[in-house]
């Protein structure tokens, strides 16, 4: 379905949505009932949000811990992987079962997980409790917003979906320093024991307080046909290409050859994966865990290889800078966090900000595409942070980048919801999710593999004599622990040839971002079906 807008100025589709306003709006919850689920939602998104960020700080302490480097991708991407690789099936657990039931499952798996990382003895089970925790992070991501959907009325659903929405920022803003603030102060094992009494707090809230309205009643199918719709095969397949192509990237250069028949058989076998992940997903049609049906709008589409592209940059620059503060200038983890604050803040600030920008402007193409172009600036702008950098310079390129990172981030989300049918919104949507959070898995991997690479040949001039599988051992924190004065230096030189590989791939992806952007449609969103679209959300 298009576009165009109706006669009345609507999108179509909308009809419905204005059907439901009416009939439920003698269930909506109202007072105190509503402020404590609302509570209880944030609390829960705060949690998601704040797994994305929390690590950033804490990653060189984890490395100081479990002895190296190799796995460093793995902490995040593990998280990420099934954090977007779920995010279909969370939407099909929610349109056939309890969407009240299985949102309160979403939390006990994410408590797990946490629970997992808290005490894992080694980098393998904090990879596994990320796995997990982003399996619930993803339900909960979902489950939160389309609760929204059923449970506020109709003038009021805007503002409380921003509020919520607001909720990742400000998780954005405390994670790197409630992070670095466990690391250094108590223990990196404290970023997740503080999942444990916020994650119970909410579930005990929605148990009490959360009455589903009727009109979010599971919808009618048998037994099997909800078991074809989960398609668990899809999501099995997906993980299957990230966890290959991750462990290409690991391997490639630094245990094993490029050359090597593992490196080349693992990448060989992550593309006959995706042939077979895209065939399975035709062949699933409206069952499938990605409906291609919906990839025929040209929004959808764009915004999704858009987005793929800009939120790993947004994930590897949030991931690294903390590397260079802590490695380059010799930082704690909180005096890490203090220094990241420029970047997150204006981050933040340029998210709430988005929705009146594009509600003013209308055309959301040229923002997506000067976004992302100074965004490649601001990365260039990282590309060059020396070792001597000055406060200004490294404070200015934080708030420049951070700031036009957060201008462009969410337009995909809202063209998608504003251009898509009732029916069509939860998929468009977690569509969006989905390439996000396999964008930052990806990129992250890329960026390590390339990370640890260039710190290897760098080294082998800069501090020559260094046993290779020393060096991507040691932690961030530990160069000036770990290798002799005379060098250190040659290590730190090291360190920033790596980092600066790893922005210039933010410079390529953002910028291939920016170009891509160019194929959107150039037609003008209005106030009220973005409006419209919020409520449908």
């Amino acid at each position: 379905m298009d576009t165009e807008k109706a006669a009345d100025g609507h999108v179509p589709g909308l009809n419905s949505v204005e059907a439901f306003n009416e009939r439920a709006t003698t269930e909506f919850p109202h007072g105190m009932r509503l402020v404590l689920i609302m509570i209880s939602l944030m609390l829960s998104i705060f949690l998601v949000s704040l797994d994305n960020t929390i690590l950033a700080t804490a990653i060189p302490k984890i490395t100081d811990e479990f002895h190296g480097l190799d796995k460093v991708a793995w902490y995040s991407s593990a998280y990420f992987m099934t954090f977007g690789g779920f995010q279909s099936t969370w939407g099909k657990f929610y349109k056939y079962f309890s969407l009240k039931i299985y949102f309160i499952v979403a939390i006990a798996l994410f408590e797990l997980g946490s629970l997992i990382c808290a005490v894992s003895p080694n980098s393998t089970a904090l990879i596994v409790g990320r796995a997990i925790a982003g399996l619930g992070g993803a339900g909960i991501g979902s489950g939160a917003f389309t609760i929204i959907g059923f449970i506020a009325e109709p003038q009021k659903r805007p503002a409380l979906i921003g509020f919520t929405g607001a909720t990742y920022g400000i998780a954005a803003v405390l994670g790197p320093l409630i992070g670095g603030a466990f690391s250094d102060r108590v223990t990196w094992r404290w970023c997740f024991y503080i999942n444990l009494p916020i994650g119970g707090l909410a579930t005990a809230i929605v148990l009490i307080y959360l009455r589903i309205p009727s009109e979010a009643k599971p919808a009618e199918a048998s037994w099997k046909e909800k078991f074809l719709q989960m398609d668990f095969l899809g999501a099995v397949l997906v993980m299957c290409l990230i966890i290959s192509f991750i462990l290409a990237l690991q391997y490639g250069g630094q245990t094993k050859a490029w050359d090597s028949s593992v490196v080349i058989g693992l990448l060989v076998g992550s593309f006959a994966i995706f042939v077979t992940c895209v065939t399975w997903e035709i062949y699933q049609g409206e069952r499938a865990m990605v409906v291609l049906r919906i990839f025929k709008k040209r929004e959808v589409w764009v915004s999704c290889i858009f987005q793929f592209f800009f939120a790993g940059t947004y994930f590897v620059v949030l991931f690294y800078l903390p590397i260079y503060f802590q490695s380059v200038f010799d930082v704690s983890p909180i005096g890490s966090g203090v220094r990241n604050l420029p970047f997150i803040i204006l981050l933040t600030i340029a998210v709430i900000l988005q929705g009146a920008v594009l509600t003013k402007i209308g055309y959301f193409t040229p923002i997506m595409a000067i976004g992302a172009g100074l965004t490649a600036i601001g990365c260039g702008l990282f590309y060059m942070l020396e070792v001597d950098t000055s406060v200004g310079k490294w404070v200015g390129y934080q708030i420049f980048t951070g700031f036009v990172i957060g201008i462009t981030f969410q337009n995909t989300l809202t063209v998608v919801q504003s251009t898509s049918t009732p029916e069509d919104m939860s998929s468009s949507t977690a569509m969006i999710f989905f390439f996000q959070m396999i964008g930052g898995a990806f990129l992250l991997s890329a960026a390590q593999s390339a990370f640890n690479n260039t710190i290897i040949s760098t080294a082998a001039s800069t501090a020559p004599g260094i046993n290779p599988a020393l060096l991507l051992a040691t932690g961030a924190t530990q160069i000036r622990t770990a290798f002799t004065p005379a060098q250190v230096p040659g290590v730190i030189a090291a360190y920033m040839a790596g980092l600066k590989v790893v922005f210039a791939i933010t410079i390529g992806a953002s910028g291939f971002a920016s170009l891509f952007s160019l194929c959107g449609s150039w037609k003008k969103l209005h106030a009220e079906d973005m409006k419209d679209a919020g409520g449908a959300a």
